[in-house]
């Protein structure tokens, strides 16, 4: 393969223009870049680590046997002289009739994997056969069907490909479902825009021949197992219509990839996974800020440190990307690296901010400009995380770990695309899960990946994706068994749960071995795909009414409750009214030095208790135990206080005045028991704050070995539990209902107690820091002691 048609996944129409002297100049700054954070003293004791990765040549083999010579001669015509051997492997076990998952790295070039399938299909079939295509995001769908357009278009035919999303006019939407062959869109409009109204989409189930599902490692959690149960439908739906279509999935790389997308699919499917693709050489720098007070192990902010770090990454010859975790970091950091833009050699509008909540057209602009050139530097959340081609970028600087191996992949993912040098540089915070990396690196690029949880049969997520089935198509009724159908026939909770609906809701009714829908209102309209309610926030200029951005309901409580400056690309609004009832906040554009951080409280009650362990499991007494069970939770969002931009000084505290949010959910236990804590004297002095630094730890910790981060997993920490009147550790998902999280705690709590352990002995501070148990004054003198003497009694 030539080397413009290396390392690409949908960039089929080559290379943009101007790009290839654009990257000339970018390899090169990267190489200088990176003998300067080698060589320079200001950078090379912040960086420990470094690993270099060569550049690798692709593994090219011959088009597969049988291949259409028209896509034969567009892909030459593009620079391919064949495949690489992932995509070959592919593309035959496809057309051989398999369902096919590819989990290889980022630029790999995994789009070909499914796009010559289809392709071919629709030469065969004479354009008779259909493709849905699953992106999880509008924007990459809306960037996907420029490449399926462009191919289509070179191939002479005249097959329609079109993204069908909210976006989408009425007048295109309907000719999708007359004459649309491949239809991009997203989960979302699937389970509420396609699924429900199939009978005016007949034309495409009746032919529907490919699922694709792209990012397969995003679905996992509360949103995948909603996922999982929307494509039941799916597969329903389209066997009511005589179709029986395959899968074809990608994904970054992943642990058990072969088992998750079973899970996903309810069937088995092939797994390509040995890359064949070229890499330009990649560098990869563990960044660790200095100790600012060594006694009391505090280290610089590492998103000042991004801030500083700036001025050797940043530049008008390249690009460069800053992933930050949370929305107000990305606008903290835009603004400071605008209000330094002339020392960076740049022009102020070059910096960008992009995170969810910015309108669809600010967001589309944003990525036209990233795609042309024009932004030099962007700071983002992990909203720029997924595959959408935003050109070819130079150095990615992560501000904080994102969570999980597979986010930190694909961060890692968005520079270096063409085959050209690239950097990453990874910043860490004074947090133990940070800290833990900077000791062991070698975790970032460990083969596999974290486990994800998923949980199709979850009761609640069940039970409402069944009240949109049964909308869909009646379920028919086998006495003494399961439904007769393979998507939901299989699962034990199914005929209980319709049998609830039909004898005490009122929703079902049966008649003649059937049930059938019988509620006013189609159901997915009020059903949400991540667990909680799908009404999002808008904020609303108060002057002129104009919407400058969206929150969704969870996060609306602590971002735009009545007093919270909320930012927009460096640009600061105060929030002066929220309408919690209608979703609604009015905000003013103010010129302020501070922004807001909430905080919340949280009570929970334990429910129902499902299995336990002990320990020891025989012999002595027992020392501790760990459970997994039901909890009802109630959270309220209390305070927020003022934090100055730069200093970070609290410049006081505002009271929060709205309703508690409350749910049931699964929940993780860990408990000591009474001897235990007397010996460990947890009931005395200031050692009772260790039992929850000990919790802290575990939560900081779990995304090492679950696809999760630290803030989808609850806190709470009780010296003298009223349940068990004994100290306890609860961890519950936050999600309405649990996804499995509690359950791989439950399972990997071992695992996990170990690098707890880890975390705190190796820790450099005397008494405690952020890095290890939280500040010495947080936990008390003899916290970090007590905390380590806790965890090394926690032993099998």
């Amino acid at each position: 393969m030539t080397q413009e048609g290396a390392g690409r996944e949908i960039e089929l129409g080559g290379v943009p223009e101007g790009g290839g002297v654009r990257r000339v100049l970018g390899g090169r700054r990267v190489e200088e870049i990176v003998r300067l954070l080698k060589e320079g003293e200001a950078w090379r004791d912040r960086i420990p680590h470094w690993v270099e990765v060569p550049a690798r040549e692709g593994h090219i083999v011959p088009f597969p046997e049988g291949l259409r010579p028209e896509i034969v001669r567009v892909l030459e015509e593009r620079g391919f002289d064949g495949l690489y051997a992932h995509q070959a492997e592919a593309v035959r076990l496809a057309l051989d009739g398999r369902d096919v998952c590819v989990a290889t790295p980022t630029a790999s070039g995994k789009t070909l994997c499914y796009t010559i399938p289809i392709l071919q299909s629709l030469f065969e079939s004479g354009g008779a056969a259909k493709a849905l295509c699953l992106f999880p995001t509008k924007a990459l769908s809306q960037d996907q069907t420029v490449g399926f357009t462009s191919m289509i278009e070179a191939m002479g035919e005249s097959w329609n490909c079109c993204t069908y999303d909210g976006d989408t006019p009425p007048a295109v939407r309907r000719s999708l479902r007359a004459r649309g062959h491949l239809i991009l869109t997203n989960p979302w409009m699937l389970h509420q825009g396609i699924l429900p109204n199939h009978a005016k989409w007949s034309d495409l189930f009746r032919d529907l021949r490919w699922i694709v599902v792209d990012e397969l490692h995003t679905l996992s959690g509360v949103f995948g197992s909603s996922v999982a149960n929307v494509l039941r439908r799916l597969l329903r739906v389209a066997r009511h219509y005589g179709a029986s279509p395959r899968f074809l999935a990608s994904s970054a790389t992943l642990r058990e990839a072969g088992e998750h997308a079973a899970r996903l699919f309810g069937r088995e499917v092939a797994v390509v996974d040995r890359d064949g693709s070229p890499s330009g050489k990649r560098y990869f720098a563990v960044y660790d800020p200095p100790l600012v007070d060594p006694g009391r192990g505090l280290r610089a902010n590492a998103l000042e440190e991004a801030r500083r770090l700036a001025a050797a990454v940043c530049g008008p010859g390249h690009q460069t990307i800053f992933f930050c975790r949370r929305r107000t970091a990305v606008e903290v950091l835009t603004r400071y690296l605008k209000e330094s833009a002339a020392r960076l050699g740049l022009r102020e509008s070059e910096i960008r901010g992009y995170r969810g909540g910015y309108l669809p057209a600010m967001r589309r602009e944003i990525e036209r400009d990233l795609k042309e050139g024009r932004t030099k530097v962007v700071v983002a959340t992990h909203a720029l995380e997924l595959g959408i081609d935003i050109g070819a970028l130079d150095v990615a600087v992560l501000v904080g770990y994102p969570g999980s191996q597979a986010s930190f992949r694909q961060r890692a993912g968005r520079v270096g695309r063409r085959g050209e040098p690239s950097l990453v540089v990874q910043i860490a915070r004074s947090d133990p899960l940070d800290q833990y990396l900077v000791r062991h690196p070698e975790l970032l690029f460990r083969s596999g990946g974290e486990r994800l949880a998923l949980d199709p049969d979850n009761l609640v997520i069940l039970s409402e994706q069944l009240k949109c089935a049964a909308f869909e198509l009646p379920f028919r009724e086998v006495e003494g068994g399961l439904p007769d159908e393979p998507e939901f026939g299989a699962v034990e909770a199914v005929p209980g749960i319709l049998e609830y609906f039909a004898e005490e809701s009122g929703f079902l009714r049966r008649r003649g071995g059937r049930f059938f829908w019988m509620a006013d209102a189609y159901p997915a309209q009020d059903v949400t795909l991540k667990g909680n309610e799908p009404d999002n926030v808008v904020i609303l200029d108060r002057e002129s009414g104009k919407a400058i951005g969206e929150i969704d309901r969870e996060g609306s409580i602590t971002t735009v409750h009545e007093g919270a400056i909320y930012q927009v690309e460096g640009e600061t609004w105060k929030i002066e009214r929220f309408d919690y009832e209608n979703r609604r906040a009015y905000a003013r554009r103010v010129d302020s030095d501070y922004f807001t951080d909430a905080h919340t409280e949280t009570e929970l009650r334990v429910l129902r208790l499902e299995e336990e362990r002990r320990h020891p499991r025989s012999g002595e007494g027992l020392k501790w135990d760990v459970r997994v069970g039901e909890v009802h939770v109630t959270t309220l969002a209390t305070l927020y206080k003022k934090i100055r931009f730069y200093t970070r000084e609290n410049l006081g505290a505002g009271d929060i005045r709205l309703p508690p949010e409350e749910m049931d959910s699964e929940c993780f236990l860990l408990g000591l028991s009474e001897e235990t804590a007397a010996e460990l004297g947890l009931r005395g002095g200031d050692r009772g704050a260790a039992w929850r630094a000990v919790g802290a730890i575990l939560r900081r910790v779990a995304p090492l070995h679950l696809r999760c981060q630290p803030s989808d997993l609850g806190l709470s920490a009780r010296i003298r539990d009223p349940h068990f009147e004994r100290p306890m550790l609860y961890l519950w998902d936050r999600v309405m209902g649990g996804v499995g999280l509690a359950r791989l705690l439950f399972e990997e709590h071992m695992v996990l107690l170990s690098a707890a352990r880890e975390v705190v002995a190796n820790c450099r501070c005397g008494s405690g820091c952020p890095a290890c148990v939280g500040p010495s004054e947080e936990v008390g003198p003899e916290g970090k002691a007590c905390a380590l003497e806790v965890l090394s009694r926690l032993r099998a």
